[in-house]
């Protein structure tokens, strides 16, 4: 069963979900999703270990930030970590999720044990410079029609299977104007300067229909220490299309 509750932390309260228990994995979303991206993942991980997923700091029924960062959404999970007295913890991220967890395993490696990047880009100097003038990813100008909505729905249409695309909509509509502040701090994040900082085991995992994070795994694995890949054919963009394929292959990464 998957249980609910809210944490307090010096940044004001953190939603999460959880299900399991024993050694604690915790899952971080993707821009602008919630927990509800790993609503099928939990229960499946849940069944050996302490499986977390949170709502990162600004998004879903976490408190929001005044300012959106990588930095500042690395301090929720800490602070999470710390208020449900973790301990030593596995660490799983997609998308911005997975850059968040480069942060949080750079700061704090004396606690991450293990580190999986979903679905992760790797943020250098020069993907800064192809972000900076490429245009938003969901950010949509308001309308007293409402057709802000449809387009909303239409830009991710071609990457999410139509029964996705509505808990896509509900979370993004969550953290409404802020859909797209989750994207420029990935943009504005210096990964270079973290990953040589991260001293735990990591798996990098690519989803092979993802046209987007798909290129970049081989750039991102070669540049980590104490890293090995794998792939999901067929995987794409929301985590939920490859919820069984992916919580399969974090189970035995944190196995081994």
């Amino acid at each position: 069963m998957t249980t609910f509750g809210y944490a307090a932390t010096p940044y004001g309260q953190i939603h999460y979900a959880e299900c399991g228990a024993g050694e604690p994995v915790l899952l971080l979303h993707q821009t602008p999703r919630s927990w509800d991206e790993y609503r099928e993942v939990l229960p499946l991980l849940g069944g050996t270990r302490r499986a977390i997923a949170m709502d990162t700091l600004g998004f879903g029924n976490s408190a929001r930030i005044a300012e959106h960062s990588i930095e500042a959404y690395a301090d929720g999970v800490l602070a999470l970590a710390e208020a449900l007295d973790l301990g030593s913890l596995a660490l799983v991220g997609h998308h911005t999720g997975g850059v968040v967890a480069v942060e949080a395993a750079a700061r704090a490696p004396e606690l991450v044990s293990r580190l999986v990047l979903s679905s992760t880009p790797l943020v250098d100097e020069q993907a800064r410079a192809r972000r900076r003038d490429a245009p938003a990813i969901d950010a949509v100008a308001e309308r007293p029609d409402g057709s802000h909505l449809s387009e909303l729905w239409n830009r991710r249409a071609p990457f999410y299977p139509l029964h996705l695309l509505t808990r896509f909509v509900r979370d993004a509509l969550a953290v409404w104007p802020e859909v797209e502040d989750g994207h420029r701090a990935v943009s504005a994040y210096r990964m270079e300067e973290r990953l040589g900082l991260i001293r735990c085991p990591v798996l990098c995992v690519g989803a092979s229909a993802d046209p987007f994070a798909f290129p970049e795994l081989a750039r991102l694995t070669v540049r980590l220490p104490y890293s090995t890949s794998a792939v999901i054919e067929g995987g794409m963009v929301p985590l939920e299309h490859q919820a069984e394929q992916f919580a399969t292959i974090v189970e035995e990464f944190l196995c081994s």
